[in-house]
Order: structure tokens, then sequence, then C-alpha cells
């Protein structure tokens, strides 16, 4: 607890900051260079950084260490994962590094231990000033750590998790990239929100049509047809011999009634003696290989004449096996309903 000995202004923003403070801020609230000595001295006061310090002797929590960062670096924000870290976790003792943002025209301070600084533009304007501390917002945080994923799939993955969190939506992620112009894979990141944002699944298809289809030589399907029966439905992707693949793209969009109508196409669709199977993106964008490997199998079963071959060193499907009916296909996983 902060000292009530203090001058009583230092005491309220002691609190504020759970307890941390810099040495300008003790000196501002009326504090000499000799009290905080003092306060050293009889460990009432313990050094967490040079000229930070925090009012206890215990090991601090993440959030003193988080907010002795942006002190130390101010102006300065939480940023990344750092700044979406959850209430509940604010308080533990873990030794998680603090990651902040400052403005991008500011000459990149030196970073305490434990602390990764990111300079970013238009860094005032991205910034919660009310949280404690304070922290990028919500939307900026989720482009960050979407920029720094480690491919193009991680990255739909966090924005697909962001929007599925109801914490945001496709529309507020897109208006924070277009305002910002220095960022990794923004084209990429801008198609995936205009793709969710719309309801459509044109990355995927996009995705489908070149990693799996193209790139592996099997034969091209017919986009959005119109599928006779007693639903309205329209193919992702429909081969001869009433194989049908349908790309799954954002789960966010996918209610229970929408999954359930789905799944009732697909039965209607077996039962006139078609077949259908599912895929992602990570069957598309990371595992298009297998995939192309499994979907050469799938239209070879349904009687579908196909010449696949390898999209490059280390295919599995070698120019070698072409994949034509009747003859044996390499085992993979496909999933169907």
């Amino acid at each position: 607890m902060p000292d009530r000995s203090l001058p009583p202004d230092l005491v309220r923003l002691l609190t504020h900051q759970d307890g941390v403070v810099t040495r300008r801020q003790a000196e501002d609230h009326g504090l000499r260079p000799h009290d905080i000595a003092r306060l050293l001295r009889r460990k009432e006061w313990a050094r967490l950084w040079r000229g930070v310090y925090v009012d206890h002797t215990g090991r601090p929590t993440w959030r003193q260490r988080a907010w002795a960062a942006v002190l130390s670096c101010w102006p300065a924000a939480l940023d990344g994962a750092s700044a979406l870290r959850p209430v509940e976790r604010l308080h533990q003792d873990d030794d998680a590094p603090v990651f902040v943002a400052i403005d991008r025209s500011r000459t990149r301070p030196v970073a305490p231990p434990g602390v990764i600084i990111r300079q970013v533009s238009g860094f005032e304007d991205g910034v919660q000033w009310n949280a404690s501390p304070p922290r990028r917002r919500y939307e900026e945080a989720i482009i960050d750590i979407a920029a720094d994923a480690d491919d193009d799939l991680a990255a739909v993955e966090v924005l697909v998790a962001a929007c599925r969190s109801r914490r945001t939506t496709p529309q507020r992620l897109a208006v924070a990239l277009d305002m910002r112009r220095c960022v990794a894979r923004r084209a990429w990141m801008m198609s995936v929100l205009d793709d969710a944002a719309h309801g459509t699944h044109s990355v995927l298809e996009h995705g489908y049509l070149h990693l799996v289809e193209r790139a592996h030589g099997l034969p091209t399907g017919r986009r959005q047809r119109r599928r006779d029966g007693t639903r309205v439905a329209y193919e992702d992707v429909g081969y001869d011999g009433g194989a049908v693949v349908e790309l799954d793209g954002f789960a966010f969009h996918s209610s229970t009634r929408q999954r359930h109508a789905d799944l009732a196409r697909d039965l209607e669709h077996a039962a006139a003696g078609g077949a259908t199977v599912r895929l992602d993106h990570r069957h598309v964008y990371a595992e298009h290989c297998a995939t192309a490997v499994a979907v050469a199998a799938f239209l070879t079963a349904r009687g579908v004449p196909v010449a696949a071959h390898g999209c490059g060193p280390g295919c599995p499907l070698e120019r070698g096996d072409r994949g034509r009916s009747g003859e044996s296909q390499p085992r993979a996983e496909l999933p169907s309903t």
C-alpha cells in the first residue's frame, strides 16, 4: 500500500499506477532526491528499472511491470498481446514479456529488460489513454498481432478469433487497417476482412483455385453453380459425377441454424447420388498439397478423370502418379459430412 505520509497527490498517483512511479513524477509531486533515497534505503520502495520504482520490495506483478514499461518509455502504451491480456491475468507475477508501442517519429528508447518496443504511425489516435495502464485499442492490437504472425494462415486465425470474440467486427478492423500504411501483409489482411464483412469466401476460393486445383493439375470445377433440388443452394466448386467441394470460410458467420442448413443440403445432395466434402483455410493454405492428394482421390472415386502432378519439390503428388481413375492413390484424409 502507498505510504500515507507521502503527499496526497502522490499517494493517489501510486494507487492509480498500481504502486509504480517514476523519479520525475515523484519529484513533480514534492519529493526531493534524498526523500527517494530514504524510501529505497528503508525498503519502502524498490527500484524496478532505472528511474522507475514500486512501493514494495516483493516480486512485482505483470501489471506493475507493464506500468513500469509504459512509464519508462513515455509517452507509450501496451501493444499487441500485452494490450489484449485478460484482466484476470494482470496481477499474476509471470515473466511474460511486455510489448510497448511508441510513436514512429520518436527515437527508439533503450528497452528495459523484458520489454519489446514497437514504433507505430498514428500512435496518439490508436491508444486508450484512460486504461490502466494505457494500451493500444483492441483493433490496433489485433492488426499488429496479425501482421507479426508467422504466415498468412496464422494471420487469418488471429482475425477470425478476434471477430468470434465479439469484441470487434470485420468492418471495424478494416477501418483501423485502412488508417495504417506500413503494415506487413496489409493487402492480404484487407482482402480477408473484406471477405468476412461481405459473408463471401472469395479469398478461400481464390486460394483453392490457385494452390489446390491449378498448382496440382486437378480439373477446374464449376464455381457457384445453382444446385437442383428442393432447397435453393449454390455449389462452391462442382465437378462431374456429383462431386462437390464446399469452402467453409469464416466460422463466425456460421450460426447453428446456418450449419444445420449446410448439413441438410449435403444430405439432400448425397440422397441424390452426389457427395460433398468441406474444406477450410488450413486445408487450402497450410495443407494444400495434402488436400490436392485427397481431392484427386475423391474425384477419381466419383469417376472424374484426373491427371494430377506435383507442384514442386517435396509435393506428394509426384509427376509419375497422375491420379487417373483406377490407378492407386496416395492415402490421405479428407473431411466429409
